[in-house]
């Protein structure tokens, strides 16, 4: 039943929406007399009135993702939306739009959701039509029955109807094959997107609205990106998002990783409330960060996961407040049909994060480093560490991680020694061992004594063990201790052989003989 309300005051039309019990209906449509009020009708659909050709926007001054172009991640410093990357359809399209821009007509493109169809038909547009080309960008249940009268009233710049999301945009009041007809007799191009189940479903039906489709050739997108436009993105490694689309995408398109990934990390920080999902907010950011040691993104092992949330002491308490189920599930949550924050990994038990996760996090300055005990969890259990490639990867991320933090902490210095000796590079292990016994770890000089003894630079090793074994490192007494043995007697014998009297009868060092239990124990 129709409402009406009184308003005080002049003549008065607008637009809006009805509200009952705190829900939008149909929409509003007001009017009134000067002599009366303002009567309220609702009325459906809502068709919103044309504007003034003078304050579209113009082509060179347009915000595209104002105009339906998904955002990408952006990081302070970047550009709202990374370069365009050629699609092999853009010859095509690009010939379509110039013939529109001279004759007039309907050119759509059609794909996949996620597929880019607006940013390809945005840059075909920015291509081949002038910089002060005049856009018009109605939202869905504009009144363009009006349109062709309107512009034949101008005389400025060229025109062109931009309609992302054509099914919004077609009906008796929309754009009718009338309508086209009158922008067509005008030279004035329409330039469309649809996804693909929308366009069948309009296209080939038998409503009247197949009448506008009928007339266009639609410019398919594939749901697949082709060779060629792979190499291509190839050669946009210095933008830190292809580049990272290049390596990430997986599975998923690059247009599905570009559009997903600010959803999916907008998601993840936020989820880290106690109210929301701290346990599968603390899932990921441990996926994140194995990631971040160079733990392949596809092959991160579910137990380390849950060994790894010990690392994180104050998530850890606040992730208590949601099961391990109701996180992981929260987790692989599939987000736009497209993927969730973590997948199945490559091999059975493992799981993948989503590279833009681990990209954002990189990218940003201010994102917590990596907890130190992490590094050698990677190291032991990483698929592929026993390969030398990967070991020297990960060193490389650990180098370039701790090391501007390492300078007099003895702690990170011993831990990126353990690193690079895992890694099978000795001469960055010393270095490391080295400063950090010069700082105080004993623990640190023990192990670059026998390091050095290991390649015979006893002279160099003595006054390492000597100051972990004054500091009751028993390993660092016993490797001095056979250290000093054998170079006296060496010495001995020396003086022996050169005739001393007294050398043969030297009594030689008594030895208990130890074997090595632990690298910090010893057993008789």
């Amino acid at each position: 039943m129709a409402e009406e309300r009184e308003v005080p005051g002049g003549l008065v039309a607008g637009v809006g929406n009805s509200v009952s019990d705190g829900a939008f209906h149909a929409p509003v449509v007001q009017a009134g007399a000067v002599s009366g009020g303002v009567h309220t009708y609702y009325a459906s659909p809502p068709y919103f009135a044309l504007t003034p050709v003078a304050e579209w926007p113009r082509l060179d001054t347009a915000d595209p993702i104002t105009l339906g172009v998904r955002r990408t991640r952006r990081l302070p410093g970047e550009s709202p939306l990374p370069p365009y990357v050629e699609r092999d359809c853009d010859r095509e399209l690009d010939a379509r739009v110039r013939v529109a821009a001279q004759e007039g007509g309907l050119v759509v493109v059609t794909g996949a959701p996620l597929s880019g169809k607006t940013r390809t038909a945005w840059a075909a547009l920015s291509a081949n039509l002038p910089g002060t080309t005049r856009v018009f960008a109605p939202p869905p249940g504009t009144d363009l029955r009006a349109l062709p009268a309107l512009l034949r009233t101008w005389s400025g710049e060229d025109c062109v109807l931009w309609l992302d999301d054509l099914e919004g945009h077609l009906g008796e009041h929309g754009l009718t094959p009338a309508v086209l007809a009158g922008l067509v007799l005008l030279g004035v191009p329409v330039v469309a997107t649809m996804e693909d189940k929308a366009y069948d479903a309009r296209r080939f039906g038998a409503s009247a609205r197949s009448g506008v489709l009928s007339g266009a050739q639609p410019v398919e997108l594939r749901p697949v990106w082709s060779a060629n436009e792979i190499w291509r993105l190839g050669g946009q490694t210095e933008e830190p998002r292809l580049r990272d689309a290049l390596l990430g995408h997986g599975r998923r398109t690059v247009p599905e990783y570009l559009a997903v990934a600010p959803e999916l990390v907008e998601e993840w920080r936020r989820a880290r409330r106690p109210d929301a999902h701290p346990r599968g907010h603390l899932l990921v950011r441990a996926a994140i960060d194995f990631a971040r040691c160079g733990v392949p993104a596809v092959d991160i092992h579910g137990g380390l996961l849950l060994q790894a949330q010990e690392l994180y002491p104050a998530e850890r308490t606040a992730a208590d407040g949601e099961s391990l189920e109701d996180g992981l599930a929260w987790a692989v949550g599939i987000r736009h049909s497209v993927a969730g924050l973590l997948g199945p990994g490559r091999h059975e038990g493992t799981w993948a994060v989503h590279g833009s996760l681990v990209a954002d996090v990189e990218g940003r300055g201010d994102s917590p480093p990596v907890p130190l005990g992490m590094w050698p969890l990677a190291f032991r259990h990483a698929p592929g560490v026993r390969e030398s490639s990967q070991r020297w990867e990960m060193a490389r991320r650990a180098s370039h991680a701790l090391g501007p933090r390492a300078e007099g902490n003895p702690e990170i210095l011993t831990m990126l020694g353990r690193i690079h000796t895992e890694a099978g590079n000795s001469a960055a292990a010393e270095l490391s061992y080295r400063k950090a016994a010069e700082a105080g770890d004993t623990g640190a000089a023990a192990t670059l004594g026998e390091l050095l003894v290991s390649r015979d630079a006893e002279a160099e090793a003595l006054p390492y063990l000597e100051q972990a074994a004054e500091a009751g490192i028993a390993r660092a007494q016993y490797r001095l201790g056979t250290v000093l043995a054998a170079r006296g007697e060496r010495w001995l014998t020396r003086a022996a052989e050169a005739g001393y009297s007294a050398a043969p009868q030297a009594a030689r060092p008594r030895i208990r003989r130890v074997t090595v239990a632990s690298p910090d124990t010893v057993e008789e």
